[in-house]
């Protein structure tokens, strides 16, 4: 079966747009020290790029909602996959050529971050679109290949970088620009199905009627929360607890969540047709309050960084099982739906990592108590499943009664 006709091909080009997004998420942070020695820039600026990627994503999640259903899905996540490459060129041309260095990271950030957000928003509802009997499957391998990719990007770059030297960094930044390149034409060929007809599509005034709908709002706010406040920190986690440099720090700290939050996907890939998604889930918040509480509370270092991998494999399955549970939960949903709830994810990233951080400058820069406080997150996703699971109940008992 041709390219054109086969939804493998789909599935794979989705696969591959997760390596795409892991490469703009994680591959600027660690290049954050050699911007500070070559170009004089602050860590206060330097750190406001973090900002600019996740509220330039948070504006695109935004505006897809109206977007890509005139564009098309087809359109949109081309137009990512261009500028995902055109920003990781970008890093590597602008700082040098403006007479800024900071502007040109700042743009550069800009425009992966734009591929980045639409990435996010179409990835999933392609994947979800393609005629598959199992989409929670589907929509795990799916993000587990930002884990994998996460973990491959932070091992390679790390490797390369000290292999070939620091100044290497704007050729590494060139060479990841391949794969969204390659990507570009990939998405062009692949067949591409929508969720709903054109018009069909819920609008987000019923969306937001709907309370259910804001619990799955929540649900991925605090997904992307405890995802995010736990990766983002992990390398600082490692060099200061075990007391090594910081490519040790790199591979030790968010390479092993990425890895542990990879595996976890695809184990929820496996075994996910075997247990109800949101009890499955309500276990995983569980997982994911004791890596928490492990990692803020052990003062033995190797068994706090044990603690950040159980938040990994236990986090894992929060973002693409919700994802899974609304697009079940409203099958007319479409772009929206997904627009919304990435949105969510997205303020959530933002969220977790801020709150961890100011938290543990408060407290002298102890992370172990910006963790413990991370840890409401994980209650909250707790919490919602068990609100979701009394919905449901309660909506089941209501259609027997009825005779629905």
């Amino acid at each position: 079966m041709s390219v054109r006709n086969n939804y493998k091909h789909t599935i794979t080009a989705c696969y591959i747009a997760g390596v795409t997004q892991a490469i703009i998420v994680n591959f600027a942070p660690l290049l954050f020290l050699n911007f500070h020695n070559i170009y004089g820039i602050s860590f206060g600026k330097i750190g406001l790029l973090v900002s600019i990627n996740f509220m330039t994503q948070l504006l695109v999640d935004f505006l897809a909602i109206k977007l890509i259903d005139k564009i098309g899905y087809r359109a949109g996540i081309v137009s990512s996959h261009v500028f995902s490459a055109m920003g990781l060129i970008a890093m590597g041309i602008l700082p040098d050529l403006l007479p800024s260095p900071y502007v040109g990271l700042c743009l550069s950030t800009i425009l992966y971050a734009i591929g980045g957000g639409l990435t996010e928003v179409l990835s999933s509802p392609i994947v979800e679109a393609c005629p598959t009997d199992k989409k929670s499957a589907a929509m795990s391998v799916l993000h587990s290949f930002y884990s994998w990719g996460s973990a491959f990007v932070i091992l390679v770059s790390t490797l390369c970088l000290r292999v070939f030297g620091v100044d290497s960094w704007r050729y590494i930044s060139f060479a990841w620009a391949v794969i969204p390149i390659f990507n570009i034409v990939y998405f062009c060929f692949v067949p591409i199905n929508t969720l709903a007809n054109e018009g069909e599509g819920m609008k987000l005034k019923e969306l937001f009627g709907l309370k259910i709908f804001w619990l799955f709002i929540l649900l991925m706010l605090c997904s992307g929360a405890a995802e995010q406040a736990m990766a983002q920190w992990a390398s600082a986690f490692a060099e200061s607890g075990l007391k090594v440099s910081k490519t040790v720090g790199d591979i030790a700290g968010p390479c092993l969540f990425a890895f542990c939050m990879g595996t976890g996907r695809v184990l929820q890939a496996k075994l996910g047709e075997k247990f109800k998604l949101d009890r499955y889930l309500f276990y995983c918040g569980i997982g994911c309050i004791v890596g928490y509480l492990i990692s803020a509370l052990s003062p033995i270092a190797v068994i706090g960084l044990l603690g950040c991998g159980v938040c990994g494999f236990s986090v894992a399955a929060m973002w693409p099982g919700t994802l899974s549970l609304a697009a079940a939960q409203y099958k007319k949903g479409g772009t929206a739906l997904f627009a919304v709830l990435a949105l969510a994810g997205d303020l959530g990233c933002s969220i977790g990592p801020a709150l961890v951080g100011a938290v543990s400058s408060r407290f002298g820069d102890d992370l172990k108590i910006g963790l413990l406080v991370g840890t409401v997150f994980s209650v909250l996703l707790v919490g919602s499943f068990l609100i979701y699971g009394l919905v449901l109940k309660k909506a089941k008992k209501e259609n027997i009664k009825s005779g629905a």
